[in-house]
């Protein structure tokens, strides 16, 4: 039970306020021993807010009602987008060193972004599971599904990959209206190219895994997504696009600043 109770903020050698924080992979690893307990505890909480849609699709797969459960899956996606929003925030803070409470930072996010994100979020369900539909057919009709089939279908998905990051970042922290948000995240996506790919890449690395060793059960592979599957997936991203997009906004420096200004106060 110690992963979930660690207290580090007891007494002890600590880490020097000035110290730099490590890079790439040590840092991933760093972030993810320090706060793998906090990493399942909120992949728990977004499952809550995400499992209904998905049990609902799963409806529409097996042949009830395919239709009418298509539509109550996309209904059941009203709160994806300000699932999302927060534990892109929380992720962040963890890597901004800034510890806080899971639940309540997960429900103070949710509350202020849910109404804002919800169109977003319904949308990026709807993309997902006409994805999974779009790959049924071409697994069933293998013959006529082609290759520039397979190439759009994988373009696709690497595009979503690379732009959702950027906006529930903007949702998280940016006060801007949706059109102008969607706007930001396209042409942030292709002014750090390299970063958006790369944590397209190293976000789907979990899933790809998941696919290839377990590909006639998604059984045996649910649990590996309900315990951790979705936040380590989201950190692996973010240790790419959460740079770039602080470096635009200043949001760490600026926080930082607000913090010190309200402490000189009290």
């Amino acid at each position: 039970m110690g992963i979930f109770n660690r207290n580090f903020n007891k007494p002890g050698p600590g880490v020097n306020k000035d110290e730099p924080r490590k890079k790439g992979a040590a840092r991933f690893f760093e972030l993810l021993a320090r706060d793998f307990g906090d990493l399942v505890k909120l992949n728990f909480i977004l499952c809550v807010c995400v499992l209904p849609s998905v049990f609902m699709f799963f409806i529409s797969l097996s042949g009830i009602y395919p239709f009418i459960t298509f539509i109550l899956a996309l209904i059941l996606a009203f709160p994806v987008g300000g699932a999302l929003t927060s534990s892109v925030y929380y992720i962040t803070k963890q890597m901004r060193d800034d510890p806080s409470y899971v639940w309540y930072e997960f429900k103070r996010k949710f509350m202020e972004n849910y109404k804002q994100s919800a169109v977003i979020g319904i949308l990026c369900a709807a993309f997902v599971y006409t994805q999974i539909l779009l790959w049924i057919m071409m697994v069933v009709n293998e013959d006529t599904a082609g290759l520039s089939g397979v190439i759009l279908a994988l373009l696709s998905l690497l595009l979503f990959g690379m732009i959702t990051p950027y906006v529930f970042l903007h949702f998280a922290y940016i006060d801007l209206k949706t059109l102008g948000i969607l706007k930001n995240s396209v042409l942030m996506t292709f002014a750090y190219l390299p970063r958006s790919f790369m944590g397209a890449i190293l976000g789907g690395l979990l899933w790809i895994v998941v696919a290839l060793f377990f590909p006639d059960s998604l059984l045996m592979g649910f649990p590996i997504v309900l315990i951790f599957g979705i936040t380590v997936s989201m950190l692996l991203n973010l240790m790419w696009t959460w740079k770039p997009f602080d470096k635009s906004f200043n949001i760490e420096e600026t926080l930082n600043q607000r913090k010190d200004e309200e402490t000189a106060e009290e």
